[in-house]
Protein backbone atom coordinates (compact mmCIF):
# COMPACT_ATOMS: atom_id res chain seq x y z
CA UNK A 1 0.00 0.00 0.00
CA UNK A 2 1.30 3.56 -1.01
CA UNK A 3 -0.06 6.71 0.23
CA UNK A 4 -0.26 9.91 -1.03
CA UNK A 5 -1.26 13.08 0.00
CA UNK A 6 -2.47 15.70 -2.14
CA UNK A 7 -2.08 19.97 -0.44
CA UNK A 8 -1.37 23.09 -2.52
CA UNK A 9 -0.35 26.57 -1.53
CA UNK A 10 -3.93 28.00 -1.36
CA UNK A 11 -7.51 27.21 -2.19
CA UNK A 12 -8.26 27.01 -5.88
CA UNK A 13 -4.85 25.97 -6.69
CA UNK A 14 -5.97 22.56 -8.85
CA UNK A 15 -5.89 19.94 -6.26
CA UNK A 16 -8.69 17.65 -7.45
CA UNK A 17 -7.58 17.78 -11.13
CA UNK A 18 -4.02 16.69 -9.93
CA UNK A 19 -5.81 14.50 -7.65
CA UNK A 20 -8.17 12.72 -10.08
CA UNK A 21 -4.69 13.08 -12.58
CA UNK A 22 -2.70 10.63 -10.24
CA UNK A 23 -5.69 8.21 -9.94
CA UNK A 24 -6.76 8.38 -13.79
CA UNK A 25 -2.55 7.42 -14.53
CA UNK A 26 -2.59 4.77 -11.63
CA UNK A 27 -5.67 3.02 -12.52
CA UNK A 28 -4.14 2.25 -16.42
CA UNK A 29 -1.37 0.49 -14.53
CA UNK A 30 -4.28 -2.01 -13.46
CA UNK A 31 -3.23 -0.24 -9.72
CA UNK A 32 -6.14 -0.07 -7.24
CA UNK A 33 -6.51 3.08 -6.04
CA UNK A 34 -9.05 4.50 -3.19
CA UNK A 35 -9.37 8.53 -2.80
CA UNK A 36 -10.01 10.14 0.47
CA UNK A 37 -11.06 13.56 1.64
CA UNK A 38 -10.75 13.93 5.20
CA UNK A 39 -13.17 17.40 5.37
CA UNK A 40 -15.18 18.81 2.46
CA UNK A 41 -16.27 21.97 3.08
CA UNK A 42 -18.64 24.45 0.87
CA UNK A 43 -21.08 21.35 -0.10
CA UNK A 44 -24.62 20.94 1.30
CA UNK A 45 -25.23 17.41 2.10
CA UNK A 46 -26.31 15.34 -1.35
CA UNK A 47 -24.53 18.30 -2.96
CA UNK A 48 -21.70 17.04 -5.63
CA UNK A 49 -18.15 17.91 -3.78
CA UNK A 50 -14.42 17.22 -4.57
CA UNK A 51 -14.70 13.47 -4.76
CA UNK A 52 -17.51 13.54 -7.56
CA UNK A 53 -15.24 15.28 -9.49
CA UNK A 54 -12.67 12.64 -9.34
CA UNK A 55 -15.23 10.07 -9.75
CA UNK A 56 -16.39 11.87 -13.37
CA UNK A 57 -12.68 12.63 -14.16
CA UNK A 58 -10.60 9.93 -13.51
CA UNK A 59 -13.19 7.26 -13.21
CA UNK A 60 -12.23 5.90 -9.37
CA UNK A 61 -15.47 4.55 -7.19
CA UNK A 62 -14.17 3.92 -4.39
CA UNK A 63 -14.08 6.92 -2.66
CA UNK A 64 -13.65 8.28 1.22
CA UNK A 65 -15.18 11.19 2.67
CA UNK A 66 -14.40 11.61 6.26
CA UNK A 67 -16.89 14.75 6.77
CA UNK A 68 -18.76 17.36 5.19
CA UNK A 69 -19.84 21.17 5.76
CA UNK A 70 -21.50 23.22 4.42
CA UNK A 71 -19.96 26.55 4.78
CA UNK A 72 -16.75 27.57 2.46
CA UNK A 73 -14.74 27.91 5.19
CA UNK A 74 -11.50 25.82 6.90
CA UNK A 75 -13.01 23.05 8.09
CA UNK A 76 -12.61 24.04 11.56
CA UNK A 77 -14.24 27.07 11.40
CA UNK A 78 -16.92 25.16 9.10
CA UNK A 79 -17.59 22.71 11.96
CA UNK A 80 -18.05 25.52 14.23
CA UNK A 81 -20.47 27.43 12.78
CA UNK A 82 -22.10 24.06 11.92
CA UNK A 83 -22.21 23.16 15.36
CA UNK A 84 -20.84 19.89 14.18
CA UNK A 85 -17.78 18.08 15.63
CA UNK A 86 -14.50 18.95 13.81
CA UNK A 87 -12.58 16.39 11.93
CA UNK A 88 -10.93 14.03 13.64
CA UNK A 89 -7.04 13.43 11.65
CA UNK A 90 -6.09 10.70 14.27
CA UNK A 91 -9.39 9.19 13.29
CA UNK A 92 -8.55 9.44 9.94
CA UNK A 93 -5.45 8.09 9.94
CA UNK A 94 -6.36 4.90 11.38
CA UNK A 95 -9.43 4.80 8.14
CA UNK A 96 -6.94 5.56 5.84
CA UNK A 97 -4.57 2.63 7.04
CA UNK A 98 -7.20 0.31 7.22
CA UNK A 99 -7.91 0.52 3.31
CA UNK A 100 -5.97 -2.25 1.18
CA UNK A 101 -5.07 -0.62 -1.77
CA UNK A 102 -2.41 -0.20 -4.05
CA UNK A 103 -2.84 3.41 -3.99
CA UNK A 104 -4.53 5.85 -1.39
CA UNK A 105 -4.57 9.65 -2.15
CA UNK A 106 -5.73 11.86 0.48
CA UNK A 107 -6.74 15.24 -0.93
CA UNK A 108 -6.55 17.83 2.21
CA UNK A 109 -8.85 21.42 1.70
CA UNK A 110 -7.15 24.37 1.31
CA UNK A 111 -3.68 24.86 1.70
CA UNK A 112 -1.05 23.20 3.43
CA UNK A 113 -1.31 24.80 7.32
CA UNK A 114 -5.62 25.02 6.70
CA UNK A 115 -6.87 24.22 10.91
CA UNK A 116 -9.30 21.45 10.88
CA UNK A 117 -10.23 21.20 14.71
CA UNK A 118 -9.43 24.00 17.47
CA UNK A 119 -6.53 22.54 18.36
CA UNK A 120 -4.59 23.79 15.33
CA UNK A 121 -4.22 20.45 13.38
CA UNK A 122 -3.50 20.43 9.77
CA UNK A 123 -2.58 18.27 6.86
CA UNK A 124 0.91 18.31 7.46
CA UNK A 125 -0.09 16.57 10.71
CA UNK A 126 -2.23 13.88 9.00
CA UNK A 127 0.64 13.37 6.28
CA UNK A 128 3.53 12.90 8.86
CA UNK A 129 0.98 10.43 11.05
CA UNK A 130 0.58 8.89 7.96
CA UNK A 131 4.52 8.75 7.16
CA UNK A 132 3.40 9.77 3.78
CA UNK A 133 4.86 11.99 1.04
CA UNK A 134 2.69 15.18 -0.19
CA UNK A 135 2.43 16.25 -3.53
CA UNK A 136 2.32 19.95 -3.66
CA UNK A 137 -0.50 21.81 -6.43
CA UNK A 138 0.96 25.51 -7.07
CA UNK A 139 -0.19 28.53 -9.00
CA UNK A 140 2.10 29.36 -11.50
CA UNK A 141 1.38 33.52 -11.53
CA UNK A 142 2.90 36.00 -9.18
CA UNK A 143 3.07 35.27 -5.68
CA UNK A 144 3.51 31.46 -6.34
CA UNK A 145 7.07 31.84 -5.15
CA UNK A 146 6.42 32.69 -1.76
CA UNK A 147 3.33 30.67 -1.18
CA UNK A 148 5.08 27.36 -2.58
CA UNK A 149 8.43 28.47 -0.20
CA UNK A 150 6.47 28.76 2.90
CA UNK A 151 4.69 25.82 1.97
CA UNK A 152 7.66 23.39 1.57
CA UNK A 153 9.57 25.09 4.79
CA UNK A 154 6.46 23.85 6.79
CA UNK A 155 6.64 20.17 5.54
CA UNK A 156 10.56 20.18 5.94
CA UNK A 157 10.09 22.05 9.56
CA UNK A 158 7.62 18.21 10.56
CA UNK A 159 9.51 16.15 8.39
CA UNK A 160 7.38 15.19 5.65
CA UNK A 161 8.81 14.36 2.43
CA UNK A 162 8.00 16.50 -0.53
CA UNK A 163 6.48 13.99 -3.71
CA UNK A 164 7.28 16.65 -6.18
CA UNK A 165 5.28 20.15 -7.26
CA UNK A 166 2.87 20.48 -10.10
CA UNK A 167 1.35 23.26 -11.70
CA UNK A 168 -2.36 23.09 -11.07
CA UNK A 169 -3.41 24.83 -14.21
CA UNK A 170 -1.09 26.41 -16.32
CA UNK A 171 -2.63 29.02 -19.01
CA UNK A 172 -2.92 28.50 -22.46
CA UNK A 173 -1.64 32.19 -23.01
CA UNK A 174 1.32 32.52 -20.42
CA UNK A 175 2.43 36.12 -19.18
CA UNK A 176 5.63 36.42 -18.54
CA UNK A 177 5.46 36.00 -14.64
CA UNK A 178 4.35 32.41 -15.30
CA UNK A 179 6.96 31.95 -17.79
CA UNK A 180 9.86 33.16 -15.60
CA UNK A 181 8.59 31.30 -12.18
CA UNK A 182 8.51 27.63 -13.63
CA UNK A 183 13.02 28.12 -13.05
CA UNK A 184 12.33 29.70 -9.66
CA UNK A 185 9.91 27.05 -8.74
CA UNK A 186 12.32 24.22 -9.08
CA UNK A 187 15.17 26.25 -7.34
CA UNK A 188 12.56 26.12 -4.17
CA UNK A 189 11.55 22.83 -4.34
CA UNK A 190 15.25 21.72 -5.41
CA UNK A 191 14.05 19.14 -7.98
CA UNK A 192 12.52 19.33 -11.46
CA UNK A 193 8.62 20.35 -11.39
CA UNK A 194 6.45 16.98 -11.84
CA UNK A 195 4.26 18.50 -13.81
CA UNK A 196 1.95 21.40 -15.46
CA UNK A 197 -1.51 20.61 -15.90
CA UNK A 198 -3.32 22.74 -18.41
CA UNK A 199 -6.12 25.15 -17.29
CA UNK A 200 -9.85 24.19 -17.41
CA UNK A 201 -8.53 20.80 -17.61
CA UNK A 202 -11.21 19.78 -15.63
CA UNK A 203 -14.20 20.18 -17.95
CA UNK A 204 -12.49 17.55 -20.28
CA UNK A 205 -14.44 14.23 -20.77
CA UNK A 206 -12.85 11.48 -19.39
CA UNK A 207 -10.85 9.80 -22.57
CA UNK A 208 -9.06 13.72 -23.09
CA UNK A 209 -8.50 13.86 -19.16
CA UNK A 210 -6.56 11.25 -19.37
CA UNK A 211 -4.48 12.15 -22.47
CA UNK A 212 -4.00 15.65 -20.52
CA UNK A 213 -2.79 13.51 -17.59
CA UNK A 214 -0.05 11.91 -19.22
CA UNK A 215 1.24 14.71 -21.14
CA UNK A 216 1.15 17.05 -17.73
CA UNK A 217 2.40 14.70 -15.09
CA UNK A 218 5.58 13.15 -14.85
CA UNK A 219 6.48 9.75 -15.16
CA UNK A 220 7.17 9.37 -11.48
CA UNK A 221 3.37 9.64 -11.23
CA UNK A 222 3.09 7.87 -14.47
CA UNK A 223 3.03 10.42 -17.49
CA UNK A 224 5.49 11.73 -19.95
CA UNK A 225 6.09 15.30 -19.09
CA UNK A 226 9.52 16.53 -19.52
CA UNK A 227 10.41 19.01 -17.18
CA UNK A 228 13.61 20.19 -18.41
CA UNK A 229 11.98 20.56 -22.32
CA UNK A 230 9.22 22.86 -20.22
CA UNK A 231 11.86 24.34 -18.67
CA UNK A 232 14.17 25.07 -21.87
CA UNK A 233 10.87 26.42 -23.96
CA UNK A 234 9.68 28.99 -21.08
CA UNK A 235 13.14 30.44 -20.70
CA UNK A 236 13.66 30.54 -24.72
CA UNK A 237 9.63 32.27 -24.67
CA UNK A 238 10.93 34.70 -21.64
CA UNK A 239 13.76 36.09 -23.49
CA UNK A 240 11.39 36.74 -26.46
CA UNK A 241 9.08 37.98 -24.72
CA UNK A 242 10.60 42.01 -25.14
CA UNK A 243 10.97 41.33 -28.87
CA UNK A 244 7.39 40.12 -29.09
CA UNK A 245 6.01 43.00 -26.77
CA UNK A 246 7.69 45.66 -29.93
Amino acid sequence: MSVLVVSGTDTGVGKTVVTAAVAALARTRGTSVAVVKPAQTGARPGQPGDLDEVRRLAGVSDLHEFSRYTDALSPAAAARRAGLPAPDLTACAEGIRSLDRGLILVEGAGGLLVRYDEDGSTLVDLAHALEAPVLVAVRPDLGTLNHTALTLEAMAHRGVDLAGVVIGAWPRRAGLDHLCNVRDLETIAARPLAGALPERMGRLDAPEFLLAARDGLAPQLGGVFDAARFREDCRARAEAWGELER
